[in-house]
């Protein structure tokens, strides 16, 4: 180095030059938690190799709404499973994410390469909560939320209001702002791993506002954007038609990408 540039980096010159170096770090740090969050990574589990699909039900529990999505993934190929919540499906949801991981594990004991997981309203926040806090997002190829309230619903705000038997566990957790969804919304809310994608209708009246299902880092696909005329309520979600097409396209081997109104006609076949 020459004489003349080492002495240009003495003194005022020099601390320049530090806190030079140190803002461009703490950009690319800033830009770092920015993607991550953001969900712009491809997906690091291998898209090609299609694993058995595991459905997870909503608040309750009940499976028969999801029985008719489940028939179609069938029709079209996919191996597919429907987990079964502890008690009436209304109790603490870390304890329905510890299921979702023995139903996964189970599946990948017999040589799956992956999961694709699909979780039905409260179903989306446990699978979120596998995902992230049972390291889940490594095992999993894409994950499908179905009318998640992912930043909690005002119905659950509502019951815990009143307490007691009225708003059992699961319901206090769906509150927004409850301790649950501060923990899991706190970090990347769409971990790296698959590609996420959360689908809902801005005619649901059990996820308040329906834009809770919003999720940072996934493909956000609002039912009526695509198909304007299609009228679609919560507990309808797994069963409309063009919901299921959706479902079916997110996944399909090519990455999902927000349809248009164009795709409406083939979406509902």
């Amino acid at each position: 180095m020459p004489l003349s540039y080492s002495l240009s980096l003495r003194g005022p010159n020099r601390r320049k030059l530090v806190a030079a170096i140190g803002a461009v770090l703490v950009l690319a740090a800033a830009l770092l938690v920015w993607t991550r969050g953001s969900g712009d990574l491809t997906p690091t589990t291998d898209q090609t190799r299609l694993g058995p699909v595991i459905l997870v039900p909503g608040y309750g529990g009940g499976t028969d709404s999801l029985a008719k999505l489940a028939s179609r993934l069938r029709a079209a190929g996919r191996t597919t499973s429907v987990v079964k919540l502890a008690g009436d499906g209304t109790g603490d949801l870390q304890v329905e994410a510890r299921l979702l991981k023995a139903a996964v594990d189970a599946a990948l004991a017999t040589g799956a390469p992956s999961v694709d997981v699909v979780g039905y309203s409260a179903g989306g926040v446990v699978t979120r909560l596998w995902a992230t806090e049972l390291a889940g997002a490594s095992h999993a190829r894409r994950i499908v939320l179905l009318g998640s309230p992912n930043h909690g619903t005002d119905i659950a705000a509502l019951g815990a209001a009143f307490g007691g038997s009225l708003c059992p566990a699961a319901c206090q957790q769906l509150a927004p702002q409850s301790s649950l969804l501060k923990t899991l919304n706190a970090g990347a809310e769409a971990p790296a791993g698959p590609q996420w994608v959360s689908i809902w209708t801005s005619q649901d009246q059990v996820v308040t506002p329906p834009d809770s299902a919003r999720l940072d880092g996934a493909v956000n696909i609002v039912v009526q954007d695509v198909c304007a005329g299609e009228a679609v309520d919560h507990g309808s979600l797994p069963t409309d038609r063009a919901m299921q097409g959706l479902v079916l396209r997110a996944l399909a081997v090519p990455l999902m990408t927000a349809p248009s109104a164009a795709d409406c006609s083939a979406l509902s076949s």
